[in-house]
């Protein structure tokens, strides 16, 4: 017989762990890996996607760089190279311009005061408008052909209209029209007046330029319908 005060064995199996049955649920996931198991995608580049190769738009505070809008000074540099070599051009032009006009008209003809007076506003007038005529012919022709004048070449700049080609015959005859101011020197007593207007439309273009620090767009610039002047290099 067995004995009635022996205790019975000790019941395990409230001690055993459960068997594994393959779920994770309930369970955190790996470390590096999301709710899906997978690793979050990075996050967006600052300023949004923009497609490879594109030239991102100018912002403040960043012009002067290759793609970007010029800044005055290489603007200036530039337009004075092309004042100087146009000024040798233009006085040779012109001095052979009068110098006909004179001659032609005092030929076989008493050169009395008033012929001499006479002559002389021809003269005037004629080199009035020749000069006009280069100086517009010259940046007009050379903007719709290769976006560049020989100043912008040195300075490698470029020219560029609306729409970021180069600018039509249109948008270069506003933008320069101002190099034409000259040309009101065919009526007698003008030329300083003509003089102080080509002055004062240079200074305000430099002071538009100077307040505009996006796209540096001188007063021209917006007269012509948007063109802008970038450096290339």
């Amino acid at each position: 017989m067995s004995d009635p005060t022996q205790n019975p064995p000790p019941d395990d199996s409230g001690s055993q762990p459960p068997p594994s049955t393959g779920s994770t649920e309930g369970q955190p996931p790996p470390a590096g890996q999301g709710s899906y198991g997978t690793t979050p995608p990075p996050p967006p580049p600052p300023g949004g996607w923009q497609q490879p190769g594109a030239v991102p738009p100018p912002v403040q505070g960043q012009t002067g760089g290759v793609g970007q809008p010029a800044d005055l000074l290489p603007r200036f540099v530039a337009r004075l190279i092309d004042f100087v070599l146009l000024g040798f051009v233009n006085a040779l032009l012109v001095s052979v311009v009068v110098v006909g006009v004179i001659m032609g008209a005092n030929s076989g003809a008493a050169t009395g005061w008033g012929m001499d007076t006479g002559a002389g506003f021809a003269a005037n007038a004629v080199s009035s408008v020749v000069s006009a005529a280069i100086y517009l012919g010259y940046f007009v022709l050379m903007e719709t052909n290769r976006g560049q004048t020989l100043g912008k070449m040195i300075m490698k700049l470029e020219t560029r209209g609306p729409d970021g080609g180069r600018p039509t015959t249109e948008q270069a005859l506003r933008r320069n029209a101002f190099t034409a101011i000259g040309v009101l020197g065919v009526i007698p007593f003008l030329g300083l007046v003509a003089g102080l207007l080509s002055l004062a439309a240079m200074i305000m273009i430099a002071v538009t330029i100077s307040k505009d620090t996006v796209t540096r767009h001188g007063w021209h610039d917006d007269f012509a319908g948007g063109t802008t002047v970038v450096r290339i290099g």
